[in-house]
């Protein structure tokens, strides 16, 4: 008996059917990132997805920078190998979660009120899951992508990348030989405006990052003792400066143009000098563009002392800073303004901002696939407030963007899901996603 055929003539997409259990089996595997090679280590999940890429007839490579540290790479043979290449990349590891502050254990891929749950499940291991399946798909039934595709599944982005997308850049750049864009992760998701137009936002820009250590010398001494240069106190004051400080908003042009389009499908001018106003609309999205504003500076962790009565003679802290694109300097000077002369401030991981404009062939193939699928889909560009593996793409001269596509319902709160307790993803999304991916690389 044929196959049914889909309402764009291909054959059934048998991917939509295996997406769920592609993305479960992949929130299974252990993949916690602790940033110190302590975790269980990406290789099982390296090795999963190299055998599902295997199974359609694909020679997927794995790359181990470290042991138990490994990204899977493959490259599929476009219709028109003359043009440039494109790029999926994803990343396989997760932050660490505790399962007794969970609903549903965060690695066991349970099913429940029409979501997958776990850890991964938005971040990132859905995208993983739509892309795998979309592939396998498209092998089966003998499908080629327009051009050269290459897919990279890696190891480490929750740390800064180094042992995932940075070491191959470094070490193996020739994977992407050809290659000139990329898609990659936190863009494509819905936000529904009302029931005449749903926006799509995809990401072009990300803020930079400084993540920091800072340290305060004092003197060691008794803690009886009347003591005026006290580490932890001078650390503590300028913590908590920073940690109240208000940075200025700043109108970079992927807000200009996110504002633009959506002062238009509001049916109202936004002042981006009265963001509070803007953000009560947007709902669960609202954290997401919230952040996207202006550069921040986060304490994250705090450290000193050995014993009650000891004054220590160091007191360390911990900052998690991102900039803006074009305001790496501004912000390095506030830092050193608000903590004082006091504090020594050094780099734990640095890496710079990227922003690209929201226009050409890319951009249009991925608005062409969403329309397909959803008629009131309005795709815009958004910038995101952390950083993802395309700053090591971006070295590579290739141009990046956040495409994982989802339908979400309005009332999920998807921001909250990014290393949040009880991260989940619907299962319709899952499948939408699979089906606009599939279109997408038809029209890119």
């Amino acid at each position: 008996m044929s196959e049914p055929k889909t309402d764009h003539g291909m054959g059934s997409l048998r991917g939509e059917d295996e997406v769920v259990d592609l993305c479960r089996d992949l929130i299974r595997i252990d993949t916690s990132n602790y940033g110190d090679h302590s975790g269980p280590g990406e290789r099982r999940a390296a090795e999963y997805v190299a055998e599902k890429l295997a199974e359609v007839g694909l020679e997927p490579e794995i790359f181990e920078s470290h042991p138990g540290r490994a990204s899977t790479v493959v490259r599929i043979e476009g219709e028109d190998r003359s043009r440039p290449g494109l790029l999926i990349h994803g990343h396989t590891d997760v932050v660490p979660a505790n399962a007794a502050d969970w609903t549903h254990d965060p690695f066991s891929g349970e099913i429940a009120d029409g979501c997958v749950w776990g850890r991964g499940a938005v971040d990132m291991k859905d995208m993983d899951a739509m892309t795998l399946a979309v592939v396998r798909d498209r092998m089966r039934s003998g499908r080629k992508p327009p051009r050269d595709l290459v897919l990279a599944f890696l190891a480490d982005e929750e740390a800064g990348g180094t042992w995932g997308a940075r070491h191959l850049v470094d070490n193996h750049p020739g994977l992407f030989e050809g290659v000139t864009e990329a898609i990659g992760e936190v863009g494509g998701f819905s936000f529904t405006v009302n029931e005449k137009l749903r926006l799509y936002l995809v990401e072009t820009a990300q803020k930079g990052m400084h993540w920091m250590k800072l340290t305060v010398d004092g003197t060691a001494g008794h803690g009886s003792m009347i003591h005026r240069d006290n580490a932890i106190t001078e650390l503590s004051e300028a913590v908590g400066r920073l940690g109240r400080h208000e940075f200025p908003i700043r109108v970079t042009k992927t807000l200009r143009h996110f504002l633009d389009e959506l002062s238009d499908a509001l049916g109202t001018e936004l002042d981006p000098e009265n963001m509070d106003e803007t953000l009560a609309k947007l709902g669960g999205i609202a954290k997401l563009i919230g952040a996207s504003l202006k550069n921040t500076a986060n304490p994250t962790q705090l450290g000193a002392g050995y014993k009650v009565n000891v004054i220590p003679g160091q007191a360390t802290a911990h900052v998690d800073g991102r900039f803006l694109p074009g305001y790496e300097e501004e912000f390095l000077a506030d830092l050193d303004r608000i903590l004082g002369p006091r504090v020594r401030r050094e780099d734990v991981h640095a890496d710079k901002a990227l922003e690209t404009t929201f226009d050409g062939a890319l951009v249009d193939a991925m608005q062409t696939a969403l329309s397909a699928e959803d008629p009131i889909a309005r795709a815009v560009p958004y910038m995101l407030s952390a950083g993802t593996d395309a700053k090591s793409f971006d070295d590579l001269g290739i141009r990046c963007f956040g495409f994982s596509p989802l339908q979400l319902p309005p009332e999920l709160d998807f921001a909250g899901m990014f290393h949040g307790v009880d991260e989940r993803v619907p299962v319709d999304g899952l499948k939408f996603g699979v089906r606009v991916l599939d279109r997408f690389l038809d029209a890119s």
